[in-house]
């Protein structure tokens, strides 16, 4: 597991990553988080470019590979 950078991420970027994580949409996010669509796209823009990440997809696995976001299925 490599580290994530301390302080990376906001606590609403995290939350809004997490729920990437899952496969939500923005807008599912955004339902989810009681915020606009507007507001979730520009929070996945922050989070790409804090984690230097070229699109959603590699901003997931990054999550994974630091530990931020944990796999609940068990094999």
């Amino acid at each position: 597991m490599v580290p994530l950078p301390e302080a990376a991420v906001t606590g609403r970027e995290e939350e809004v990553l997490r729920s990437m994580a899952t496969g939500l949409s923005n807008r599912e996010i955004a339902e989810s988080l009681t915020v606009g669509p507007e507001t979730v796209k520009t929070q996945v823009g922050n989070v790409l470019a804090r984690l230097g990440a070229r699109n959603r997809t590699h901003a997931v696995v990054i999550a994974y590979v630091t530990g931020l976001v944990v796999s609940e299925v068990a094999g």
